[in-house]
């Protein structure tokens, strides 16, 4: 029996994580299997404040950008599997490997974000992730991160 997908829109995403623009990099996420996995979706405009700078006449989404729209992804997935009480909270990175970028993505493209979750031991959950732009593999990596109680 395959596990029951969801979607979720982009004002529960603001509801779920505590990013904002510009630094909200994921504008929803389907196929999402609570605990397990999600699809977010980037649609990368030319209006992105980052292409002012990053390149003048060639606009190119920054890769360290893409790796944290797939943070952002797997963030809800957490958020998500574990409920309302810990909407808001805090995720941070604890690791990220092999970290590999093989397409540029530039405005227009809708990045596809697919997460999956490896293992998840207590507030610290490791994820693969491997963002798409169409058919293509634009960028993947392996990373670690802990949800963090308000001190």
């Amino acid at each position: 029996m395959m596990p029951e997908s969801k979607i979720i829109e982009p004002t529960r995403i603001l509801d779920m994580i505590p990013h904002r623009y510009p630094f909200l990099l994921i504008d929803r996420l389907e196929d999402v299997v609570a605990g397990e996995s999600a699809i977010g979706i980037k649609n990368v405009t030319f209006n992105e404040p980052f292409f002012q700078g990053h390149f003048p006449g060639h606009p190119v989404m920054p890769g360290v950008l893409i790796v944290e729209a797939m943070a952002q992804t797997a963030a809800v997935v957490v958020i998500d599997s574990l409920g309302e009480s810990t909407e808001g909270k805090l995720v941070y990175f604890m690791s990220i490997d092999s970290a590999r970028f093989r397409k540029p993505v530039l405005p227009g493209d809708t990045l596809r974000i697919h997460v999956q979750k490896e293992r998840s031991r207590g507030a610290v959950w490791k994820f693969r992730a491997e963002a798409r732009v169409g058919d293509a593999v634009v960028a993947d990596a392996v990373y670690t991160a802990m949800i963090k109680d308000e001190e």
